[in-house]
């Protein structure tokens, strides 16, 4: 087998349900499997897995083991040559996939590839590709100074050698990830995708950044950024510099001073909604009950790429549109103000999008 995608869940059924729409399309003409590890959802999740995919290998917890115990457990029940790491809040292009095995397998001496990512708006997520977070670099972050975090070497549709990818999406051979242990399961969430991508550099391999296939990554799904997620976050941080900073001792206390102020004055930021005027429609078909539930006048069109009013909201009906298309309009509207994308999926009763990274996305059914 060539490829297995794994996705660990947790709580985020209708995200997951478009995740797998997209990725059984990206895997159509690959020799693939589909590995869902739940990590004990309370919402009906696994339910909906059984029912709707049932040709998907359904691994269900009984406790919430964590990201890297999580994906640890799916990889090890995978058959495929490669393995792709995936958040469950993400939609792929069809070409992912593909794109991927052709660049990858090409390479030598390759270590993990990641892919440009978007969020729920159009716009680029700079942890898409990232240097190594060393003390001094992470210092400054904390204090405001991002220069230096970001790889900013490579352009976003660009494509070239990274040091840290991000845990959303995580391309690479199974042969790798056992070479070097897998996740590190004393990272709880966060943290685990510089870990992971870290032991692959001092092994040796490169890390690559592939910008030639787009993937949404609506964040603020799997959990929200609260003082638990602030608590996590630093403290795997401070597992990471424990276990590869060990002689840099002044600075990892520094950055655990700089972190734990970041922590008692930050604050959570709320995106403001957008004030949606319209809403232009790219559908086959728009049920009555759906129709009644969007905003007012409803402007029905078929032609993709073309110029939108501001304050609006554009419905993507993903039965009739190609991701890459609907990717690119994203990218090419996320520049005007107040820009709301919703998506449709096929054969579902729900249409969904995230306008934010710090709250939990908007799920309508109808």
């Amino acid at each position: 087998m060539k490829l297995s995608v794994v996705i660990l869940n947790y709580n985020v059924r209708y995200f997951l349900e478009v995740c797998l729409k997209s990725v059984e399309v990206a895997i159509a003409n690959i020799e693939a499997e589909i590995i869902v590890v739940d990590n004990q959802s309370t919402d009906d999740s696994c339910k909906m897995v059984k029912e709707l995919f049932p040709s998907v290998k359904l691994i269900e917890n009984n406790e919430n083991l964590g990201f890297s115990a999580g994906n640890n457990i799916g990889v090890a029940k995978a058959c495929g040559e490669y393995l792709c790491i995936l958040n469950p809040d993400t939609i792929v292009a069809e070409d992912t996939f593909v794109k991927l095995l052709e660049f990858t397998d090409s390479k030598e001496n390759l270590g993990i590839v990641g892919c440009q990512l978007i969020d729920g708006t159009g716009k680029f997520l700079p942890e898409s590709k990232r240097n190594v977070p060393t003390p001094a670099v992470a210092l400054k972050k904390v204090l405001g100074n991002v220069k230096g975090y970001y790889a900013n070497h490579v352009t976003a549709n660009g494509t070239g050698k990274v040091k840290i990818l991000v845990g959303a999406f995580m391309w690479l051979k199974k042969d790798v990830y056992e070479a070097v242990g897998g996740f590190d399961e004393s990272y709880f969430m966060y943290g685990e995708d510089i870990d992971l991508s870290y032991k692959v550099i001092k092994a040796g391999l490169d890390n690559y950044y592939f910008g030639d296939t787009t993937v949404i990554h609506f964040k603020g799904e799997s959990t929200l950024k609260d003082a638990t997620y602030a608590q996590r976050f630093y403290g795997a941080m401070q597992i990471f510099y424990k276990n590869h900073f060990k002689q840099y001792m002044v600075f990892n206390v520094l950055v655990w001073l700089g972190i734990r102020m970041a922590k008692l004055f930050s604050k959570t930021t709320r995106q403001q909604p957008a004030i949606t005027k319209r809403t232009y429609v790219y559908a086959k078909a728009i049920e009555l009950e759906l129709s009644k539930q969007l905003p007012e006048p409803q402007h029905i069109n078929k032609a993709i790429h073309h110029q939108i009013e501001d304050n609006s909201t554009i419905l993507y009906d993903l039965s009739i549109l190609k991701t890459t298309d609907i990717f690119k309009d994203m990218k090419a509207k996320s520049k005007q103000p107040n820009i709301v994308f919703r998506f449709l999926p096929k054969s579902s009763k729900f249409i969904l999008g995230s306008d934010s990274a710090t709250n939990r996305g908007e799920v309508l059914s109808f």
